[in-house]
């Protein structure tokens, strides 16, 4: 069995979705958690969820895509826990849109989401971690990034960058004993979906049972 207590993990987009569901789940099996999300609300809910419910938590509000605001942000944190000992890269969004609709600022988002802000936080932990020769960084992914799939090419190109950083990361700081893995989730039941499944029922009037 894997040993939890005394750790601290640090989750991006953990004020909704998978990424609350990994924070809880997480502080259940004594890890403190660190709730990093752009939205001060939605971060600080989980945080005080987890705290209510028993567990260790911080809320941090920060735009992870913004690699100072994530430098500083981590630097502080260092002062306050002795360590990083889990990174979860979670946070995300996705829009979807057909190639000739698809503009330069669509993939620019899309890579800076799902690509910089990863690098940005792993950056940022990377060295407390190999001073002590022991972590773990999860890139949440996607389906998406091991196959093609119509009308999200942004997307998908931005989470196959994500798996060639989490292949290419774990090669180079495994045998210094940071693992590095990536979790590849089809649709899942969050509010990510659930927005999804509004806007095509809008753009195409069809009902929300067969949209989804």
């Amino acid at each position: 069995m894997l040993t939890f207590t005394n750790r601290t993990a640090l989750i991006t987009g953990a004020g909704r979705g998978i990424g609350k569901a990994i924070a809880e789940t997480l502080a259940q099996q004594g890890v403190t958690v660190i709730c990093v999300s752009k939205s001060a609300e939605s971060c600080g809910a989980t945080a005080a969820a987890i705290i209510a419910a028993g567990g260790k938590a911080k809320a941090l509000a920060v735009d992870v895509a913004d690699g100072a605001a994530i430098a500083k942000a981590s630097e502080e944190l260092l002062k306050e826990f002795p360590a990083i000992d889990i990174l979860v890269n979670n946070a995300g969004t996705a829009e979807s849109a057909p190639l000739h609709r698809s503009d330069t600022a669509l993939f620019e988002r899309m890579i800076a989401m799902h690509l910089m802000a990863p690098v940005h936080a792993s950056k940022a932990v990377l060295p407390s971690m190999l001073e002590r020769g022991a972590g773990h960084i999860v890139n949440v992914a996607s389906v998406a990034g091991l196959m093609g799939a119509p009308y999200v090419t942004a997307y998908s190109s931005a989470k196959h960058a994500m798996i060639g950083l989490t292949r290419s990361l774990a090669l180079e700081l495994g045998p210094r004993g940071v693992a590095v893995n990536a979790v590849c989730p089809a649709y899942t039941d969050t509010d990510l979906v659930t927005g999804a499944v509004e806007r095509i029922v809008q753009r195409t009037g069809r009902s929300a049972s067969d949209a989804l």
